[in-house]
């Protein structure tokens, strides 16, 4: 019952939380014109979108911040997830505020945004190592202990919050779909965390109930987007998450979508530049299904189907 207890009431108080948040913040959003560019090589149906509120990332990182803040003392191994969503929430806070600054679609640099990342990502990595001292351990899904691999724990680890992050941000390109898809993998960390005894439960069912409230304002039509503030932060929580439990590898299975959105832009632009030809109509691979024809809401919802039956795996992997 006190399992119970600690996943249902973070997740219910960040979702009342984050609807109150943003009732006040979308309307705040539109004054100040914090509004979303659209890539001028997107698909056509998206153009409609230009001028929608964006970075509201906020509203579920305010509520989840408001939520686990109450834990944190007795949860103290919430505070990597803290550093990696929070820290990676505001790498993409400065990279939204550019784009409005700037007007267009572009807000930092590449090389700009990968030193954030990069830096974002050791701090991680120290905290886990000097403070909590969790050792370079990894549980390896389907297979029972753990293994020491090492050196290797940072090359993973590197790998993991780096592709995590930006496997997130390219997951965030349809109505509800990033919010979606993270639901189901928030969920998925505060069982795990239970089970591992990891003490992560909280947050992450905080972030869950936050999702949540989120979705008030993010189904379709979308009333706000999340921007890179929410996109990045949560991939910073996903990989945050999964260093905590020492289950780095989990994520290949928990956020096949992240991997999947991914993959297609790597096997696109590959193809391009080798054959000249495409391998989709348009990546992510979200882009392919809808210029297909799929109504933005079945490629949402059959998106987020995916993330669940893959949460359901990584569940019997652990």
């Amino acid at each position: 019952m006190k399992n119970v207890a600690l996943m249902a009431i973070p997740a219910l108080a960040a979702f009342v939380t984050s609807v109150i948040a943003g009732k006040i913040i979308v309307p705040a959003l539109a004054k100040a014109k914090m509004r979303q560019y659209e890539r001028e090589e997107g698909p056509e149906s998206h153009k409609k979108k230009q001028g929608t509120p964006t970075m509201g990332g906020v509203i579920f990182l305010l509520a989840t911040l408001i939520v686990s803040l109450f834990y944190i003392g007795k949860y103290p191994e919430m505070i990597p997830v803290m550093i990696g969503m929070f820290g990676f929430g505001l790498i993409g806070l400065i990279d939204d505020s550019m784009k409005m600054l700037k007007k267009q679609n572009e807000g930092m640099t590449p090389s700009q945004k990968m030193l954030g990342q990069i830096v974002v990502a050791v701090a991680v990595v120290l905290y886990l190592q000097l403070v909590m001292k969790t050792g370079t351990e990894i549980h390896i899904p389907f297979v029972n202990g753990t293994y020491n691999v090492g050196i290797f724990y940072y090359v993973i680890a590197a790998i993991m919050i780096l592709g995590t992050v930006n496997g997130s941000n390219l997951t965030d390109g349809l109505d509800g779909l990033s919010a979606n898809v993270t639901f189901y993998i928030a969920i998925f960390f505060s069982v795990a965390s239970l089970l591992y005894k990891a003490g992560i439960t909280p947050i992450a069912a905080a972030l869950a109930g936050a999702l949540l409230g989120f979705l008030m304002f993010n189904t379709h039509p979308a009333k706000v987007f999340m921007g890179d503030t929410g996109s990045l932060a949560l991939g910073g929580f996903v990989a945050s998450s999964a260093l905590v439990i020492k289950n780095p590898l989990i994520i290949i299975i928990v956020a096949f979508v992240y991997l999947m959105e991914t993959l297609s832009v790597m096997i696109q632009v590959a193809s391009f530049k080798t054959t000249g030809k495409r391998v989709f109509r348009m990546s992510p691979i979200h882009h392919h299904f809808e210029l297909g024809g799929w109504p933005e809401t079945e490629v949402t919802s059959k998106f987020a189907i995916i993330s669940a039956l893959a949460c359901l795996l990584g569940l019997l992997a652990l």
